[in-house]
């Protein structure tokens, strides 16, 4: 018998392709909602400006120690000071020891050896205190406060002095007890300790107004360190060079105005002038006058070099 015929499959019917599926319905916008989570508004006195700039102040003058940073950023300003004073207890030691009537070096010329070390220090440590600040961008988060331009450089500036006068003045300090405790001339070393701590206040007021102008141009270190050595040691061996150069030509006091362009030989032989202390080498003036002039020069430096700081603080 014939084999049955397969049934033909069954074809879809044609009708429309499905669409594509529809998407969520959006929500409802929900308002906004402040979630208390235990914060408390401030409710202390606002300290103002003053505070802020004893603040920066004191921040500066301990970074100038390396007080409050780590040890490697002790050893070098601490090392200074530690070699500004162990000369000076070696001093007084021999003074005692020997039963001296009076130490056998003046305070005030003390400082005037010592001027290398004085020198490193600033030009270390002004850096530090100005440099880093610009190189990491920090001075804008200071102005973002009340404190102004001027309060910025008042802070610094006056940290930079004071650090500088602990430098020079403590040694003299120590020189000083030292010599109540061998009972040597009360008056005569009082007087002279005095003499002393200007010409260790000249030091810091001068080097401080050099060293944080060069320091306030430019972000780098190392740049602000060799700028400020340059200046304050290569200006001081141009000066004796001057000196030498025009004593040996006539020998006349007017070899003294090559103290003009050296800070340390400027501040030593105005304070030889002021207290009529002997002169020793290339350290005096050339007459009253030019005892006026280095005077008034270093008082012009110090406030030409507050001002142009001023300046430079309110462009950033």
């Amino acid at each position: 018998m014939p084999e049955p015929m397969p049934e033909p499959m069954s074809q879809p019917m044609p009708g429309p392709m499905p669409g594509p599926m529809p998407g969520p319905v959006p929500a409802a916008p929900v308002a906004d909602v402040i979630h208390d989570i235990g914060y408390r508004h401030y409710q202390g006195p606002r300290l103002g400006r003053g505070y802020a700039t004893r603040s920066l102040y004191t921040l500066t003058l301990r970074g100038s120690f390396g007080l409050g940073r780590s040890i490697r950023s002790k050893i070098l300003p601490m090392g200074l000071l530690a070699l500004m004073c162990v000369p000076a207890l070696i001093i007084v030691a021999v003074a005692v020891y020997l039963k001296s009537a009076k130490l056998p070096l003046e305070y005030e010329r003390y400082l005037m050896i010592m001027d290398f070390v004085i020198a490193v220090f600033v030009a270390s440590q002004a850096p530090v205190a100005l440099s880093r600040d610009l190189r990491f961008m920090t001075v804008p988060l200071y102005f973002s406060r009340p404190i102004t331009a001027g309060d910025y450089v008042r802070a610094k500036f006056g940290a930079m002095f004071t650090a500088m006068f602990v430098l020079t003045g403590l040694p003299l300090l120590i020189m000083w007890i030292g010599s109540l405790l061998a009972s040597m001339s009360f008056g005569y070393n009082l007087e002279h300790f005095c003499y002393g701590l200007v010409a260790a206040a000249l030091y810091s007021l001068l080097y401080s107004s050099i060293a944080t102008v060069i320091a306030s141009a430019t972000p780098r270190r190392g740049f602000g360190v060799a700028g400020i050595i340059m200046v304050l040691l290569i200006s001081a061996g141009i000066s004796s060079v001057l000196y030498f150069v025009i004593n040996g030509h006539d020998n006349s006091a007017a070899a003294y105005w090559a103290n003009v362009i050296s800070p340390s030989g400027l501040v030593d032989s105005s304070v030889t002038w002021m207290f009529g202390l002997p002169t020793t080498g290339a350290v005096g003036v050339p007459s009253a006058l030019g005892g006026c002039v280095f005077v008034a020069e270093i008082a012009a430096v110090s406030a030409a070099a507050y001002g142009l700081l001023v300046q430079r603080y309110r462009k950033i």
